[in-house]
């Protein structure tokens, strides 16, 4: 296993080096000139003079090969840059946001598990009875629901009307519950299918029958032998879904003014501010390789015939 993670952590730098340069090449062919946005945003009338001095400082003038070089020299050192509206680090303020976007994650993802697992365990064990038609409505109101409306219709309800949660921002423990419902919901729909799918794939697996020979209480069968095969996908799936969550869910966070990263990512759009644009793709991409890293570590303790091969 030991091994088997070492040849994965040095598949991931080349991974990384390579996302490095496509980030830093779109970055230098998007419009407008970083230099001049700079000055823009510090409220200067930029003149000609005045650019070449600030690309001078930022190193813009050199060839675009040693832009590159440099820039990689201080990404390994953890310096991102600086942001042009705002003159902060951007790697700084992606940790300062961090402990938000991992809340939210882990709320959803707890939401999501809640809704998912039981309908998804019920559909599978009375195929075709009232549990597994409550399954399907929630599977298809899940996947056929936007996001956006789902928050406004939590805000109406649960903020406006009941007056019980936080219209927006982060203030306590009750103002993760609203963002949270929204993206667990949300995801829970492809579980409930995929868990009622793999689970009845399982079940009708020769080992199951023996063990119900053998006279094994059918809670028992179900939950150390069936379901840990079945949730071998939903295992694969939530890592991706995770990975999303932790670069920021744009539009929950911006509806319900969530100080997260999807929210700050979203600020940078619209004020051109490619510097923490480059900062944030490449932090998404860090994020996504250890996560993809993690679910294979997991499927190595979950499923023994992974470590035989």
């Amino acid at each position: 296993m030991l091994r088997y993670l070492l040849q994965r952590l040095l598949q991931l730098f080349p991974v990384l080096l390579g996302i490095s340069g496509i980030t830093f090449a779109l970055m230098r062919l998007t419009p407008g000139d970083p230099a001049e946005i700079m000055l823009r945003a510090d409220g200067i009338k930029p003149t000609y003079e005045a650019i070449e001095a600030t690309r001078h400082a930022m190193g813009l003038d050199g060839p675009v090969h040693m832009q590159y070089f440099h820039w990689l020299y201080r990404v390994l050192h953890l310096d991102l840059g600086h942001s042009y509206s705002s003159s902060r680090p951007v790697f700084t303020e992606l940790m300062n946001r961090s402990p938000a976007t991992v809340l939210l994650t882990g709320c959803s993802v707890l939401a999501a598990v809640l809704i998912a697992l039981p309908m998804g365990i019920g559909s599978a064990l009375y195929p075709g009875r009232l549990l597994d038609r409550m399954g399907r409505v929630c599977a298809l109101l899940s996947v056929s629901m936007p996001s956006y409306w789902l928050s406004l219709l939590l805000i109406y309800y649960g903020a406006v009307k009941l007056r019980v949660f936080p219209v927006m921002g982060m203030d306590g423990v009750s103002s993760v519950i609203l963002p949270a419902l929204t993206l667990g919901f949300g995801m829970a729909g492809v579980y409930i299918r995929l868990i009622r799918s793999s689970l009845l794939d399982v079940l009708r697996m020769p080992y199951i029958k023996a063990a119900r020979a053998k006279g094994l209480q059918e809670w028992i069968i179900i939950t150390i032998h069936a379901l840990r095969n079945a949730l071998l996908p939903s295992l694969t799936l939530l890592g991706v879904n995770i990975a999303g969550l932790l670069g920021g869910s744009v539009i929950v966070e911006t509806i319900f003014s969530w100080p997260g990263i999807g929210k700050y990512a979203i600020e940078a759009i619209f004020a051109k501010d490619y510097i923490v644009i480059q900062g944030y793709v490449l932090w998404m991409a860090v994020v996504v390789v250890l996560i993809n890293l993690t679910v294979d570590w997991l499927h190595l303790l979950l499923d023994p015939r992974i470590r035989l091969r």
